[in-house]
């Protein structure tokens, strides 16, 4: 199993000027302990449940740009863009960029989008859910179309049109960056994650609820003709042993995961001194869970 870490939260008491530095070191910190994925959140506003619009967000693709400058190995990706933010022939030309001067190291996370206060305050539209997953749909088809070296020609859905699908230079990963759709919707998104993705992510969730999900997940592979196994399974987990710095715990709960399928598994942090908190307690994790498969 591999770590990864979800920065989530940007307040520095040192002001903005400070977050630079701060994720560069914590940049630094995750390659020398051997994190394999750091990601960010895709939003215009600070999550309620996080303070709210009065705390700090960044745009996640500029901080991603940002990261992939300071680090050389770490994947980079979002967890996860909404849909609704970017038109989805802008997006694809965005992770495509993002692959191209990391390397080869973007992965496109994407989903139906859910914050409705951040729309109405940017002006941005938000439609209701049934359109955002058909939107969903189209976008991962429009940015699978423009990775295809063998297909620039139009796209015709029903919400977005596109008379030509060019996107030069194409990344670097191959055949396309990883694509990854987040969310533990049933009916809808696991079904585009049988149909489409690369890999999944899941909120956290016991056991036995992830383990449900995956059931689900792997009936819909079996419809489909997908094959299961192909697909990697992540999940997000807020662990409070991880947080009390209890190792031996946060090992454990991993190891039922791990027994689930799950390949990685992303903890949340702040950035303000990530640096200091990956080398405390995500260094000596990292190891430990390389060990459970």
């Amino acid at each position: 199993m591999r770590l990864g870490i979800h920065v989530m939260e940007f307040d520095d008491p040192a002001g903005p000027g400070a977050l630079g530095p701060q994720l560069a070191a914590a940049g630094a910190a995750a390659e020398s302990a051997g994190v394999d994925w750091i990601s960010v959140m895709d939003h215009y506003f600070q999550m309620e449940q996080a303070g709210g619009p009065e705390h700090a967000m960044l745009e996640a693709y500029t901080t991603l740009g940002f990261l992939a400058a300071h680090t050389s190995t770490v994947r980079l990706g979002v967890l996860v863009t909404g849909v609704t933010y970017r038109h989805p022939g802008l997006l694809a030309k965005i992770v495509t960029t993002l692959d191209t001067l990391s390397g080869g190291r973007a992965t496109l996370g994407i989903g139906a989008a859910w914050y409705e206060r951040e729309h109405l305050g940017l002006g941005v539209p938000y439609p209701p859910l049934a359109e955002r997953f058909e939107r969903l749909e189209e976008t991962v088809r429009i940015c699978l179309q423009m990775w295809d070296p063998d297909d620039d020609g139009p796209f015709e859905g029903e919400h977005y049109r596109l008379a030509e699908t060019r996107c030069v230079p194409p990344p670097i990963s191959r055949p396309h960056p990883e694509l990854l759709i987040g969310g533990g919707g049933e009916k809808k998104t696991l079904r585009l994650v049988a149909r489409y993705a690369d890999a999944c992510n899941l909120l956290p969730g016991t056991p036995a609820e992830v383990g449900h999900k995956f059931d689900v997940l792997r009936r819909h592979c079996d419809e489909l003709g997908r094959d299961y196994d192909r697909i990697r399974k992540t999940v997000i987990s807020r662990s409070e042993a991880l947080g009390r710095g209890d190792l031996d715990g946060f090992v454990r709960e991993m190891a039922a995961y791990a027994e689930l399928g799950v390949e990685s598994v992303v903890v949340p942090t702040s950035a303000t001194d990530a640096a200091g908190w990956i080398e405390e307690r995500i260094a000596p994790a990292v190891p430990r869970l390389a060990q459970l498969g």
